[in-house]
């Protein structure tokens, strides 16, 4: 054994781990055994992890079942990983035991060390820094944790920014007149704020989806230890955890109504993921109607300009493509996928264990990271400042036979229709056509079929 390495020694016997290394042989195990994606669990559950084993931690000194000097050095040394520090120290892959057992062996080990440094008695990893939790608890109830946090911190206020950005736009655009569109054909005039503020309440019915889900992930399994009988947990740590991680993270978490619930099946993060697909499914709606929109700009229909961001071509010089709503459409396919793949893993609840945890774990939080940054770009370099085109709307609503919707109840749907075809061959304004083909007077006609008279409804 060269000097780069250390041996560590667990229930199954010895192995080297590199003499650097914070965690122990678990850590290294689990290492050894998945070398699969190179994929480790966000940093932001891993803070989440080490938030439990200090929260447990001051718990657990509180009900007198753990020392204050390692309780102490276990405080400290989590904080130093909620900090961000050590990130390099948790790199199980997340494709492994199914109750990520070797993530939560991987922060004990890791704070295990780090304690040991800070006291002068020595930390176990299970006896002390694990003390009164198992794997099965930490690791569903750390889903939860993390991703309540990242919802009330990232999600909602990144939603909530994007809703109010489309609201403003929105409220800027009132006066423009355009073509509305059914099946991509011409249909009866709208407002562009009309059309924005479909948007906007998608997004609003989005952040509300959120917030009807999240009461029931912040029903916490930790308590529950090993199926959930609470087996070496003090009776009392279940809820004084919940209370004392309320108080640590502001929001209001409590211990689920059953363990044996919280244990067996991820129910409630296979909800919330599924409301982060609608939102995927809202902002792909809304970052392919930017892209037609913005479409041309000779070609295409250009009733907006987007802000230009980078060079489009690597051969076609002046090409600017829209790259926020391309990007926001990745976004919100990857979310679909990783719905699915949440979805399959929420049924992998075999009797009082569901044992694709970890998996689960990765892909909601990247749901929750991708759709707050994106909504972030798409609110400020796309909406906020687009331009419109009001030349090629007026252009286009003039010659839209569809206007001749409107003196239906006038002429009858035939006779409209004739219209609509006659001017839509000779390429001609659909008054024009009209005041040709009927007695209605011209002055009449301008009243009936005014764009914006008709995008309220024909409401006087």
């Amino acid at each position: 054994m060269n000097n780069n390495y250390r041996i560590e020694k667990d229930s199954m016997g010895e192995l080297p781990v590199p003499a650097s290394a914070l965690y122990g042989a678990q850590t290294q195990r689990a290492i050894n055994n998945f070398p699969i994606s190179g994929l480790a669990l966000p940093l932001a559950f891993i803070k989440t992890v080490a938030l439990i084993k200090q929260t447990a931690a001051k718990v657990n000194i509180g009900l007198g079942v753990l020392d204050t000097v390692r309780g102490e050095a276990i405080i400290q040394a989590a904080e130093q990983i909620i900090q961000g520090e050590h990130a390099d120290q948790f790199p199980v892959d997340i494709f492994q035991t199914g109750s990520g057992t070797s993530t939560n062996m991987n922060v004990n080990e890791v704070l295990s060390h780090l304690a040991s440094e800070i006291s002068p008695e020595a930390v176990g990893a299970n006896d002390h820094v694990n003390m009164g939790q198992s794997s099965n608890d930490v690791i569903p109830t750390a889903i939860h944790i993390s991703t309540a946090i990242e919802c009330h911190r990232q999600l909602l206020p990144a939603l909530e920014h994007l809703a109010k950005t489309i609201e403003s736009k929105a409220s800027s655009c009132n006066e423009y007149t355009k073509t509305g569109r059914t099946h991509l054909m011409d249909a009866m005039p709208m407002t562009l704020a009309q059309e924005l503020g479909a948007w906007a309440l998608q997004i609003r019915n989005g952040i509300a989806r959120i917030n009807s889900a999240l009461p029931r992930v912040q029903k916490l399994a930790q308590g529950g230890t090993a199926v959930g009988t609470g087996i070496n947990a003090h009776p009392e740590f279940a809820q004084k955890f919940a209370s004392s991680m309320s108080d640590a993270t502001g929001i209001s978490f409590s211990p689920n109504d059953s363990f044996f619930e919280s244990l067996s099946c991820q129910d409630s993060i296979v909800e919330l993921s599924g409301q982060l697909k609608t939102i995927a499914v809202s902002l792909m709606k809304i970052a392919n109607d930017l892209r037609w929109m913005n479409s041309g700009p000779l070609a295409g229909l250009g009733e907006i300009e987007l802000t230009a961001l980078q060079p489009g071509s690597s051969i076609m010089p002046g090409k600017v493509n829209p790259v926020i709503p391309e990007a926001t459409a990745m976004v919100a396919a990857q979310v679909i996928g990783n719905d699915a793949t949440t979805t399959i893993a929420g049924q992998a609840g075999s009797f009082q264990l569901n044992v694709m945890l970890p998996v689960i774990a990765y892909n909601i939080l990247q749901s929750i990271e991708i759709i707050s940054q994106v909504s972030l770009a798409l609110a400020d370099k796309a909406i906020a400042d687009f331009i419109v085109r009001e030349d090629n709307l007026q252009q286009a609503l003039a010659r839209n036979p569809i206007l001749v919707t409107a003196l239906n109840p006038i002429i009858g749907y035939a006779k409209a229709a004739e219209i609509a075809k006659s001017a839509y061959k000779q390429g001609r304004a659909i008054i024009d056509v009209a005041e040709e083909m009927t007695d209605i007077p011209r002055v009449e006609l301008e009243k009936i079929l005014e764009p914006k008279h008709l995008a309220a409804g024909g409401v006087n």
